[in-house]
C-alpha cells in the first residue's frame, strides 16, 4: 500500500473512532490504538523549519479551498484534512492538527465520544455551548470565553447546542500535547477582563500562571481586534516555532499577504509578523511548535 492511501485510510479510520460526527454514542470498549499515536503517524509534519534556510517560509489556505461537510444538524469547514476530508498537503501546521469551524443547529450536538492525549480548544463565536464529560464537568460557553481540555489518559464529553431557537458557532482546535498520558483536565474562563483593542492578548499559553487557559504545550494563543488602519506586531515566543492566523472578521495583511474572513495563512522562520487591518478586523493567532 502507498504512502497516500496508507494516510487516507488512517485518517478515515481515527476520525471515525475519535471525532467522526456520526458517533454519537460512546463505545465501553477500549481502543486498540491511541488517538495520539494514530494522529502522529498521519501528519508526518509536513510544514517543517528547514535549518539551512533562514528566511521566512509561509503557507496560504484560502477560506474557499477548506474542507466542507454539511450534516444537516451540523456545517463545518475543516482547515485541515478531517473525518471525510483528506488532503495531503493539508495536515497540520505544526502540532496544530485540527482547526474546525463548526455552526451546530438548535437543540443539536455532538453525542458522547472519547478523546485521549491531545490538547481540545474551542473558542465560541455566538451562541452557547453545553459541555458535559466523564470528569464530572457540566458548563456552557458562550462567546467571549475560551474552553480547553487536556485528554491525556482518557476523556469522554458531549457538547450540545443549549439554545432552541439559535445556531451556535464555534472553533474546535486540537493540537497535539509535549506530555502523554497526563490526567485529564478542564477548564474555561471569559477573556472580557484581558480583551484589549488595536492589540493582541493573549488567551493560552504553557504556563499555568500565564493570562489566559494553559495547555501541555509550548503554545501561545493571541486574539485582537483592530479598526481599520491600525498596526500592530507579534513576537514569536520560540524560535522553533511558527504562527497560524485565522481571519475571524474583516480583512488585514499579515507580512505582506492579504487575507479575508476565514483565510489563514501560517508563518515560520521569522521572529516576527506585522499585522495590518485593511478594514475592521478580528484575528486568531495560534503560535505552535513546528516539530513535535
Amino acid at each position: 500500500m502507498n504512502r497516500k492511501k496508507f494516510l487516507k485510510k488512517s485518517l478515515l479510520g481515527a476520525a471515525g473512532m475519535v471525532a467522526g460526527y456520526s458517533l454519537l454514542e460512546a463505545k465501553n470498549t477500549p481502543t486498540a490504538q491511541s488517538t495520539y499515536h494514530q494522529l502522529m503517524a498521519q501528519v508526518g509534519f509536513n510544514h517543517l523549519p528547514n535549518k539551512e534556510e533562514k528566511t521566512m517560509n509561509t503557507v496560504l489556505h484560502k477560506a474557499d479551498t477548506r474542507g466542507h461537510a454539511n450534516h444537516g444538524w451540523l456545517d463545518s469547514h475543516h482547515t485541515f484534512s478531517f473525518a471525510n476530508y483528506y488532503n495531503p498537503n493539508r495536515m497540520n501546521f505544526g502540532v496544530l492538527r485540527v482547526l474546525n469551524d463548526d455552526v451546530v443547529s438548535a437543540g443539536r450536538g455532538f453525542g458522547t465520544h472519547p478523546h485521549d492525549n491531545m490538547e481540545i480548544i474551542s473558542i465560541p463565536l455566538a451562541g452557547n455551548l453545553e459541555h458535559k464529560d466523564s470528569m464530572g464537568t457540566t458548563s456552557v460557553i458562550k462567546e467571549g470565553d475560551i474552553q480547553v481540555m487536556s485528554a491525556g489518559t482518557g476523556v469522554y464529553h458531549s457538547e450540545y447546542n443549549q439554545n432552541k431557537d439559535e445556531e451556535v458557532r464555534f472553533l474546535q482546535i486540537w493540537v497535539f500535547p509535549n506530555t502523554q498520558n497526563v490526567t485529564p483536565r478542564y477548564d474555561q474562563i471569559s477573556l472580557q477582563a484581558i480583551e484589549k483593542h488595536n492589540a493582541f492578548y493573549q488567551i493560552l499559553s504553557p504556563n499555568k500562571d500565564d493570562q489566559g487557559v494553559w495547555v501541555h504545550q509550548d503554545a501561545w494563543f493571541n486574539m485582537g481586534k483592530f479598526d481599520k488602519g491600525t498596526k500592530d506586531t507579534y513576537q514569536l515566543n520560540k524560535a522553533t516555532n511558527g504562527v497560524y492566523a485565522f481571519v475571524l472578521e474583516g480583512e488585514v495583511t499579515i507580512s505582506g499577504q492579504q487575507l479575508s474572513k476565514r483565510d489563514g495563512f501560517g508563518v515560520w522562520n521569522t521572529p516576527q509578523i506585522e499585522v495590518e487591518a485593511n478594514k475592521a478586523a478580528k484575528v486568531l493567532l495560534m503560535e505552535v511548535p513546528m516539530k513535535g
